[in-house]
């Protein structure tokens, strides 16, 4: 992996993701109590022996710029970096902002142009996977070809929301069509499930190839494709482009992958980081996911009731609270006969000090945590929140799309807390 350099995309909007995303970058979102989603892409490459990466960042992009500073170093003798680039003006790219991913790319297409770089990978920011990419530059080498991407099997329902491939014997890449909705836009691509089990991978039933976003490139094709196009995204137009005028393989990959783009599926992919035996182990001793080391005490828990529940560091949870398949994030302050249920509490990014405590009492105002005897079910509360004893953030109307009041929303069916919110004694929904 010497002469390669990942690309991470971490630039999007994420309007989908909001409210979580209304001050925050989408990769720089929490996961499972003490990730965030960009750690995901960068233990990839890390576990892969890959360590030379860019970071594309645009929007809301502090908090990530200084997750990444304060987690990801190495040391002066492996040449490695994780480096992150900022949208920003310059003489010869122009001013304005990217236009899309295969955009960003090509206005910081010097860093890609340096001696030693054979291949470059391109990922994105918010997706949750294991991946050795070792093995993906093996298929691409072993095939000859100018671009290789990753590809899962799927069912045809699942298809209707992914770019799927048609690919020859060999596994090239012969054909490809972008969401496909009907029945015989399916049928252009879909796969012989022979060939699909030949490559180690049980089909159970599964004959369409689903793109997963990640790309590898021989660096000269990767900028002749962005210097003689105006493309400004790789799914939707460098890839499809590609097929027709260079050699595409499809490396076939099989593992968990979930594409972190709505609320919906933001809410389940960690819940289901909670079970027995999650589909994505965060205990591999072979593969760890890697972030900031916070040095925080260990969790106090006294007479709770927890079960199929992650609980990161620095917490307190007081006698008879109630968990129930839920992520429970940093220095959560769990007050006593709270019951939380189906629900993903970010935590806080700090402790209140008493005498902020005490002003917050001599203002009414609850301290950061979760009061005694609050009932918090099928619920994201992001950080920092502020909920009174008693309250109820439950979506008791049943409402699958509004704003529920001025400190939260619902999404999916899901309520959703603002960063920073208060609520008080009491409050319901």
């Amino acid at each position: 992996m010497r002469n390669v350099v990942a690309v991470v995309l971490g630039g999007g909007q994420g309007s989908r993701l909001r409210p979580l995303t209304e001050f925050r970058s989408k990769p720089a979102v929490p996961l499972a109590g003490k990730y965030r989603l960009i750690d995901i892409p960068l233990s990839n490459c890390i576990n892969s022996g890959l360590n030379r990466v860019y970071v594309l960042t645009q929007f809301l992009s502090v908090s990530l710029h200084r997750h990444i500073r304060r987690t990801y170093q190495f040391d002066n003798f492996s040449g490695g970096f994780i480096d992150t680039l900022a949208a920003q003006q310059t003489m010869t790219e122009g001013t304005d902002w990217f236009q899309g991913t295969a955009d960003a790319v090509r206005k910081n297409m010097r860093y890609l142009t340096q001696p030693g770089i054979e291949h470059v990978l391109i990922l994105s920011g918010d997706q949750l996977y294991r991946m050795d990419f070792a093995k993906m530059l093996q298929t691409h080498k072993d095939s000859g070809a100018d671009v290789t991407i990753a590809a899962k099997p799927v069912h045809d329902h699942e298809a209707q929301g992914l770019g799927v491939m048609k690919v020859d014997g060999t596994g090239q890449v012969t054909g490809f069509v972008e969401k496909p909705q009907t029945p015989e836009e399916i049928d252009q691509v879909r796969m012989d499930s022979g060939w699909i089990e030949q490559q180690g991978i049980q089909s159970h039933g599964r004959d369409c190839l689903a793109s997963m976003g990640i790309y590898l490139f021989n660096r000269d094709t990767l900028i002749q494709a962005l210097e003689e196009t105006d493309h400004t995204d790789f799914g939707k137009e460098v890839f499809p482009t590609a097929i027709g005028k260079r050699k595409v393989q499809l490396h076939p990959f099989d593992g968990y992958w979930e594409d972190i783009g709505t609320i919906r599926s933001f809410y389940e992919a960690n819940l289901q980081l909670c079970h027995k035996d999650p589909p994505f182990d965060l205990t591999s001793a072979l593969a760890p996911i890697y972030t900031r080391a916070r040095f925080l005490p260990p969790t106090r828990v006294d007479g709770a009731s927890i079960s199929n529940s992650l609980i990161a560091d620095g917490c307190v949870i007081e006698p008879g609270a109630k968990i129930e398949n839920s992520v429970i994030g940093l220095r959560c302050r769990i007050g006593r006969d709270v019951v939380i249920r189906n629900s993903i509490l970010m935590g806080a990014d700090l402790y209140e000090t008493p005498e902020r405590l005490a002003d917050n009492n001599a203002n009414n105002l609850p301290p950061i945590g979760i009061g005694d005897g609050a009932v918090i079910d099928n619920a994201i509360i992001d950080k920092n929140c502020r909920i009174g004893r008693g309250a109820h953030l439950v979506n008791h109307k049943n409402i699958d799309e509004g704003e529920a009041d001025k400190h939260c929303a619902i999404r999916d069916g899901i309520l959703v807390a603002y960063k920073d919110a208060s609520f008080e004694e009491g409050w319901r929904a």
